[in-house]
């Protein structure tokens, strides 16, 4: 499809909530929206008539390969927005083999690497010691890791996802083995043999891509992978500038992230060992002065992997997942991400309801459990400090374990427990990551960091391995994950020293976690492990702050959520509400005991449930009296009756700021219940005012059906920006809810 069948879809600047709305609605002749009906966007492949070119699209995006001399990118299209997004050719990837780089396919001879014509396409030469294409497969995208379903929370949930999947595969030329046999000296027909893969995974109804390669080696000889680039994009730049004057540029408009990511709570701080915009030094023809614009996208680890690849062997990478935004605005980059997500991590949407029962011993646990299944909670975890021990591996401990588990699967609850991981220091000390810098342990992340690869390392996921084998348990809390820190210890088998050391390590936390994924064990995670099977990370919070007077708690969970829904869906982030007193604060900060404070707890739930977050409700007990179960029983079930609308994406309106009212509509329009627009009023008076809503994501046009809680609804027209006005009444440091539905049809 050209991009000029596109050229129609006209962005349409909204002004409530400062919303982006996109592309047309589907009116008369316009391709609809795919953030509102992503139906007609099926991935294919297509291979062009004369066989010199095939195409990747979902009618989203399109990368065009040229396939002779060598095999190549020569197109990557927004077809939405209708820009081009490639201005170079570049190899498909590079891979260094016992010290000698290779390119992988890849074109050469472009005069002008600021944009690129068709007609330059036929003078481009092939690299003669490159990888050679030798040709592809088609097939439907494979599932990366087994999914246990065991929560069904969400309606629209599909894995693997559908799409299609590209494999072009490549041979070292004669030049190429020449050059690996003067390095080796083994014969260099044998060395012939080695052949990448590289995959590209598109999927149905998202400008997203995935793309990782594989290395094969059928020779009699082990061969040591040094580093790899799976990813290689010469892209248009986003701004440019004639000097930086260390003010630094704005990358290009293209959202990437891997699998390969740890260390932060966003994709740039998880993924910054990964992803890498740097200088094109083959663009000698941009603006600035010193050739500085970051416009060339290389995905590859920072250092190694540095693995050897056995006869017979194969080598996968880490993946890439590249979005490319159709709009600058925040909103709709917000919404494609979470779309990303819920697409290739569909985990992210489980989201039970937990309680943190602050002590361990039976009888504590037992009642959590006992409240929990009476007021409609769904999972108890041992908490931080409560005594739990998942590293005790004593028989008659895992026994123990195993009948709580037992005790609360009878109630219909589910349990798990906390184990703290990175941020530890270990004795012996050579158990500990070694800096390569000093030769000693610490200087990492958290200071000390247990090695992975260490006796001490094995010993410890060997204990998670067969806790949660045998003892029924469903839910990991893992604090302090690994963050990525070297360790320049040999450590063999597994490790030889620095330069392997990221890659072994992140393979021994990422082999556990998908061995969670597949078992239906529940993931909360302090880092962004969500690629790698990992449910849940901090929607962004400092711990400190619950220790704060109550009713500074209230505005900071609404701030909280708003900020950290831009990139998260409400299920991808947990909250805090601390029952007993937490990092100090003293009566004025807990809600201990719950009956006397029911007006903030009843806040706290609100303010959390009526954004579709979980919260760690972290205390020995949930209620304390019959109002008080009868409190949390009531939001708990008004919850679960919206649970569909309130676990989908975010709108986002005015921020909470304790001056005025603050509110964000949920919307999807594959629900009955379009939207749920919650309005909270920080103030000590009732506020009436009238909003307007944007209501384009709920996918309504001309007119809505709007209900005050259970109350009547009423019909209001959308105006040309797709917005209605709405009349709202807040009672005082209250709540006011809105759902939205489609007009009745007449007849």
């Amino acid at each position: 499809m050209s991009p000029s069948g596109f050229s129609r879809l006209a962005m349409v600047s909204l002004a409530a909530g400062g919303l982006l709305a996109g592309l047309a609605r589907g009116d008369g002749d316009a391709a609809p929206d795919w953030l509102i009906d992503p139906a007609p966007y099926a991935a294919r492949v297509i291979e062009s008539d004369d066989g010199a070119e095939i195409v990747l699209t979902n009618g989203l995006i399109r990368r065009v390969f040229r396939l002779s001399p060598n095999a190549a990118t020569v197109g990557l299209d927004q077809l939405t927005s209708g820009e081009a997004l490639l201005r170079g050719v570049k190899p498909e990837a590079v891979v260094e083999i016992d010290g000698v780089r290779f390119e992988v396919g890849g074109l050469r001879g472009q005069p002008n690497y600021a944009y690129l014509k068709p007609e330059w396409l036929a003078g481009l030469e092939a690299d003669p010691a490159a990888f050679r294409f030798v040709g592809y497969e088609t097939g439907k995208p494979e599932a990366r890791m087994e999914w246990k379903r065991v929560r069904h929370h969400a309606p629209d949930v599909r894995w693997p996802p559908g799409g299609v999947q590209l494999r072009m595969d490549y041979r070292l030329s004669e030049v190429a083995s020449e050059r690996l046999a003067e390095v080796r000296r083994p014969r260099a027909e044998d060395l012939a043999q080695l052949r990448v893969s590289v995959h590209y995974e598109l999927y149905d109804g998202i400008p997203c891509y995935s793309k990782w390669i594989r290395l094969h080696n059928p020779t009699t000889r082990s061969i040591t992978l040094n580093s790899f680039t799976s990813e290689i994009l010469a892209a248009v730049e986003f701004a440019h500038a004639v000097e930086d004057r260390n003010v630094g540029f704005p990358i290009p408009n293209i959202h990437v992230e891997t699998d390969y990511a740890f260390g932060g709570f966003t994709p740039a701080q998880s993924c910054r060992l990964g992803v890498h915009w740097v200088p094109d030094p083959e663009y000698q023809t941009q603006v600035n002065y010193l050739k500085n614009t970051p416009c060339l996208l290389e995905v590859r680890p920072t250092i190694g992997p540095e693995q050897d690849v056995p006869p017979g062997g194969t080598f996968e990478s880490f993946r890439a997942f590249v979005l490319p935004y159709d709009s600058t605005d925040r909103e709709r980059q917000g919404l494609a991400l979470r779309r990303m997500y819920r697409t290739v991590a569909p985990w992210v949407t489980e989201n039970p309801l937990m309680m943190h029962v602050r002590y361990a011993d039976w009888n504590t646990v037992k009642s959590a459990i006992d409240q929990c299944a009476e007021v409609g909670f769904e999972m108890v975890i041992l908490t931080f400090g409560s005594g739990f021990n998942i590293e005790d591996e004593r028989p008659e401990y895992l026994d123990q374990m195993k009948m709580y588990a037992d005790y609360a699967r009878s109630k219909g609850i589910e349990i798990g427990g906390y184990s703290l991981l990175a941020s530890r220091r270990i004795d012996p000390p050579e158990d500990n990551c070694i800096d390569p810098v000093t030769g000693r342990p610490g200087g990492g992340t958290f200071g000390f960091c247990p090695a992975l690869a260490s006796g001490w390392g094995q010993a410890y996921f060997r204990k998670l391995y067969r806790f949660f084998e045998t003892t029924g348990f469903s839910l990991l809390e893992h604090d302090g994950s690994y963050p990525g820190d070297l360790d320049a210890a040999a450590r063999p088998p597994l490790q030889k020293g620095a330069n392997d050391s990221r890659w072994v390590q992140w393979r021994i936390i990422t082999d556990f976690y998908k061995f969670c994924r597949a078992r239906g064990v529940y993931l909360n995670v302090p880092d962004y492990y969500y690629l790698s099977g990992s449910t849940k990370c901090g929607m962004g919070y400092r711990e400190t702050n619950w220790s704060l007077p109550r009713a500074q708690q209230v505005i900071h969970t609404r701030q909280n959520i708003y900020d950290g829904t831009w990139q998260k869906t409400p299920s991808m982030g947990w909250m805090f509400v601390p029952l007993t007193q937490y990092h100090g604060g003293g009566a004025a900060a807990t809600i201990e005991p719950l009956d006397e404070h029911l007006e903030h707890y009843e806040r706290m739930l609100c303010s959390n449930l009526a954004f579709g977050v979980q919260a760690c409700y972290r205390g020995p007990r949930l209620f304390d009296t019959e109002r008080t179960r009868d409190l949390v029983k009531k939001w708990v079930d008004w919850y679960k009756k919206h649970r569909a609308i309130l676990e989908s994406d975010l709108i986002h309106g005015r921020r909470a700021d304790a001056r005025d009212l603050d509110w964000m509509l949920h919307a999807n329009p594959r629900l009955p219940e379009r939207g749920l627009l919650v309005v909270f009023n920080p103030l000590s008076h009732v506020v009436e005012r009238t909003i307007r809503v944007n209501l384009y994501y709920t996918g309504l046009s001309g007119s809505a059906r709007v209900r005050e809680g259970e109350g009547e609804p009423r019909l209001y027209p959308l105006a040309r920006d797709y917005s209605i006005e709405l009349p709202v009444r807040v009672a005082p440091e209250g709540m006011s809810w809105y759902v939205i539905e489609a007009p009745e049809r007449s007849g």
